[in-house]
């Protein structure tokens, strides 16, 4: 039975190569043309995709050419084709800048580098060109109905680059590289001011520069120590109601605790 129903298969598929390799041979473009859209219809992208650059020379400046360039761009996205058809999106919108399909256009272009934007740990180049083009494009069409769905996506792809910063600031923390860390948090902190973990990225600050200060030389201890402390001031006035605050208040106890046993050893030394 399994075989019988490979036999099958295999001459379905052979009809099927069998009749687009007569459709790509023949010169009635108008009928090419015509398959093209019936291939991009059932969505055999691949075989529509073919026939449409065979007639993409031909057909420009003819009336047929702005749905023959929409169409091939879609077959580019709709076979993850992103490059392809981030080019495709953008030469449409400076072929046919008056097109009603314009705007669309301009919105999938910016889609395309969102499709492409990768996974934390990677590059993020493409996740800034989405919001750089969605921004862009809600500016241009500030009535558009797609401006929700790109506002949407623009704030998925802040979250996206906030973590990879967090991440790298992370890292220099559990490297216990306290100054690059107490600097990469502070920096987190000024790119996303209106963040939901502002008070952790604070906390992490105040941890750095205490570890920092720990591992110090005696002699740069004391004024370490107080660099945390100004810290869990800035702390509790920017953040009264967090949850962390017992966390702050005991960094800054031990950070005052260790000044004063400093200043003792000085004055010890010093009789």
């Amino acid at each position: 039975m399994r075989v019988f129903s490979l036999i099958i298969l295999v001459a379905f598929l052979a009809t099927g190569c069998s009749k687009f390799a007569k459709v790509q041979k023949s010169t009635d473009y108008d009928y090419k043309l015509r398959m093209a859209d019936q291939y991009f219809a059932k969505k055999k992208y691949n075989q529509a995709q073919q026939l449409y650059e065979e007639l993409f020379p031909l057909l420009k400046g003819n009336d047929k050419f702005e749905n023959v360039y929409y169409n091939f761009a879609y077959c580019a996205y709709n076979q993850r084709d992103y490059m392809n058809a981030e080019n495709l999106f953008k030469g449409f919108t400076e072929v046919f800048p008056t097109s009603k399909r314009a705007e669309e256009m301009e919105y999938m272009r910016a889609y395309t580098y969102y499709k492409q934007s990768p996974k934390v740990e990677l590059d993020q180049t493409n996740t800034s060109r989405t919001i750089g083009l969605m921004q862009a494009f809600i500016n241009t069409h500030p009535g558009s109905e797609r401006n929700k769905e790109a506002t949407e996506i623009m704030d998925k792809c802040r979250v996206k680059l906030e973590m990879k910063e967090q991440k790298s600031a992370d890292l220099y923390f559990n490297l216990r590289q306290y100054k690059a860390a107490a600097i990469a948090y502070e920096n987190l902190m000024n790119n996303y001011p209106d963040s939901q973990k502002g008070d952790e990225y604070k906390l992490q600050i105040i941890k750095s520069y205490f570890l920092y200060a720990g591992f110090s030389v005696d002699e740069k201890k004391e004024q370490r120590y107080q660099k945390v402390i100004e810290q869990c001031n800035e702390f509790t006035d920017r953040f009264p109601e967090s949850k962390l605050k017992r966390d702050v208040e005991r960094l800054f106890n031990n950070s005052t605790n260790n000044i004063k046993e400093i200043k003792n050893e000085q004055v010890k030394t010093s009789a």
